[in-house]
This record gives C-alpha cells, structure tokens and sequence, in this order.
C-alpha cells in the first residue's frame, strides 16, 4: 500500500491525501460503540471513537486484516466541534489502535446516526496484499 501525500497539498495530520493498493479488498460495516452487550460505551466523544474503531479493527483482523491494511475510512460525527474539540486526545486513541500510518479519510458532519445515542461511527475499506 503506498500512502501518496503531494507537496503541493497541506500537510495532513491524521489522514493520507491518497492511497494506492492491489489486493483483496475488504468492505468494513460502519462501526459505533456498541460494546459486546449490544450498549452504546459512556465517556463522550473519545471513549466512543476507541470503541467505534476497536470494533472496526476487529472486523478488520477477522477478515484476515490488519491496521495497516486500512485504505479508506469515514467518519460520520453528530457534532463536529465536540470532535474537534477532543482532536488530540482521538488522534493517541488512533495512534495506539491503528498505528501512525493513516488511510485516506473524511470527516462528515450527521445529525444522528442509527443508535440515538451514538456520537461517532467509523466504516472502512481496506485491501490486503
């Protein structure tokens, strides 16, 4: 997978501008917090996001995927300044999940999503060599 960040576009942080792969590719569900009870996870806008891709990465690992292996994800936020405003403490939930190598990526204001209580959901593509 080669990560393509142009010099002539912002330097990103937390995503890649483009991300060239051949292999399977792997369609990952659209991921909240729900924990193993089927329960959205307390704690706001960060302890969601660490659920939400934790789930992510174990569809991933279950389809014989890794991290790293994560081409494209979107995520769909019901309010975009409570994320922003915790960017910091999801960027080290993503870092100490996923690793410091980002996919490409887009950050999509909703408001709502399919749980009521739900604050952020993560789908995925990703291509295993």
């Amino acid at each position: 997978m080669r990560r393509i960040n142009p010099p002539e576009l912002t330097a990103p942080s937390g995503f890649s501008h483009a991300v060239a792969a051949s292999g399977t590719t792997v369609y990952l569900a659209g991921q909240t917090a729900l924990d193993i009870d089927g329960r959205i996870v307390s704690g706001g806008i960060a302890a969601q996001f660490e659920q939400a891709l934790g789930n992510l990465l174990t569809a991933l690992r279950a389809a014989g995927g890794a991290p790293e292996h994560l081409a494209k994800v979107t995520i769909y936020i019901v309010d975009i300044d409570d994320y922003r405003a915790h960017a910091k403490e999801i960027g080290r939930v993503w870092r100490k999940l996923a690793g410091s190598e980002y996919p490409a990526a887009a950050g999509i204001g909703v408001r709502r999503l399919w749980d009521t209580e739900a604050l952020v959901e993560i789908e995925g593509i990703a291509v295993l060599a």
